[in-house]
């Protein structure tokens, strides 16, 4: 039985990619799908883990061989998610997440029409911006163009099907993992999962 795809996306500081990586790490049946990147790693990043990390002159031939799912550029850099490899990991029945922005997310839907989209909001902006600052990877200049940068992700939030507001990690980990229960209980996966139950019972 194939799996779901699930898109998160959420404003740099947000708290995406912590909830992804608690989600993954509770769930063995569900995979987040690492992408491509020309931007260099940050201190404690391994590649082929958290990203693929590649030259812009591999990453163009990628995107011009159709290599990828989706691509887009973001601060400068190029990012983009395998088809081949999301394909494989759905047909191999487990549930797929892609955590990418909303461009991205925008031409995954064009292909996946069935994918489920998730964004996650900060509770306001100076948590948003304290939460870049408690990072320390940037300097005001980058966090300013983050904030900045900020309102027009957010303001893409209303092309997707979920909300989750990232006040209290627990409570966003407990409603991003309800999502992909209530995705697995819907009748185009039960109807399989359960069918020789429902013959039984119909029989």
């Amino acid at each position: 039985m194939m799996g779901s795809l699930f898109i998160v996306a959420a404003p740099s500081g947000a708290g995406k990619t912590s909830l992804v990586n608690a989600l993954v790490a509770r769930h063995d049946d569900i995979r987040l799908s690492v992408s491509h990147t020309t931007r260099p790693p940050r201190e404690g990043e391994r590649d082929g883990v958290d990203y693929h990390f590649v030259s812009q002159q591999t990453f163009a031939q990628m995107r011009d061989n159709g290599d990828f799912l989706e691509s887009a550029t973001v601060f400068d850099n190029s990012y983009g998610t395998s088809a081949r490899a999301v394909e494989s990991l759905l047909a191999a029945g487990y549930d797929v997440i892609l955590e990418i922005d909303w461009q991205g997310a925008a031409q995954v839907r064009r292909n996946f029409k069935d994918s489920t989209g998730i964004f996650i909001l900060p509770p306001c902006k100076a948590t948003l911006e304290q939460r870049l600052r408690n990072r320390g990877q940037d300097n005001d200049d980058i966090i300013a163009r983050r904030m900045r940068d900020a309102e027009n992700e957010i303001s893409h939030y209303i092309e997707f099907d979920y909300l989750i507001v990232n006040d209290d990690f627990e409570q966003a980990l407990s409603q991003l993992t309800a999502i992909i229960q209530s995705k697995r209980l819907g009748l185009s996966r039960q109807k399989h999962k359960q069918a020789a139950l429902i013959s039984e019972l119909l029989g």
